[in-house]
């Protein structure tokens, strides 16, 4: 199945705008895991079986297994997403951007090796560099546009031709790299104002939003700029909050419960 018909598909079902990110952080582990050697893969695992009912999406961030040698954790985890959980799409956050047969690797990395529905992408090396990503039409293409960190102010709100950078950057994908319909963008939480000047360019493109939580993102200001005609269209996505709910035993049981707090504050405010 197509991404973009498996987000919307997993959103409608389980009635959620959440993106659970899978970070596993160094000594952040609860103590129970002390003894496992798979104890990445274990405790991703129990956080997906515990919130898979509750999300839109999950999103691995490749970053936090490669520094921990755990590439092959990640395949698996992804695995068992798609084995346990069909129907719920993944997302690999690698932001990978690159050119000619090195953009196609990564392309390969992302789809091919992980089996990843989605991946993020940095846009600044233009089109030729997101192409063989854009090519798999069934795939997801997230583009960086508007950060979340303080510094996206840096590049992406500089004067370009009379619009802030980081609209030409959501107008240039809207309007002529998104001909397979499987593009979608970064847009924080941060920024809820900038988010609404996105949604008005983009249309209904969905927006991966993260921000949420330890960022400091207002997430009625999010909903009120963000979401579309219908309550949709965001991918709303938080990590440590849920992942890090509890460090006991009752880690998988305390993520739920922190993901369904997060769903139903994003449900009161869809209409």
């Amino acid at each position: 199945m197509r991404f973009m018909q498996s987000l919307k598909d997993a959103s409608r079902r389980n009635h959620s705008l959440v993106c659970v990110g899978l970070d596993p952080e160094p000594g952040r582990l609860p103590a129970s895991l002390a003894g496992d050697s798979d104890a990445i893969f274990t405790f991703c695992r129990d956080i997906v079986d515990a919130t898979a009912d509750l999300v839109c999406a999950f999103k691995p961030q490749i970053a936090h297994f490669a520094a921990q040698r755990a590439e092959d954790a990640l395949e698996r985890l992804i695995g068992h997403i798609h084995d346990r959980h069909p129907g719920v799409p993944v997302i690999l956050d690698a932001k990978r951007g690159d050119i000619g047969s090195t953009a196609k690797h990564y392309a390969s990395e992302a789809f091919d090796r992980y089996a990843a529905d989605a991946v993020t992408l940095n846009p600044y090396l233009g089109h030729d560099s997101v192409a063989p990503f854009l090519e798999r039409a069934d795939k997801g293409v997230i583009l960086l546009c508007r950060t979340s960190n303080p510094g996206g102010k840096d590049f992406q709100a500089l004067d370009c031709g009379g619009q802030p950078l980081y609209l030409r950057v959501a107008e240039t994908i809207a309007r002529e790299w998104n001909s397979n319909g499987n593009c979608a963008l970064v847009t924080g939480a941060t920024w809820p104002e900038e988010l609404g000047k996105v949604r008005a360019v983009v249309g209904d493109m969905p927006l991966l939003v993260p921000g949420i939580g330890a960022q400091g993102g207002d997430l009625e200001a999010v909903m009120r700029h963000g979401k579309t005609q219908t309550g949709e269209g965001l991918m709303i996505s938080s990590s440590r909050a849920i992942l890090y709910a509890s460090s006991d035993e009752d880690f998988a049981a305390a993520a739920r419960q922190a993901a369904d707090k997060l769903r139903v504050s994003i449900n009161g405010y869809r209409g």
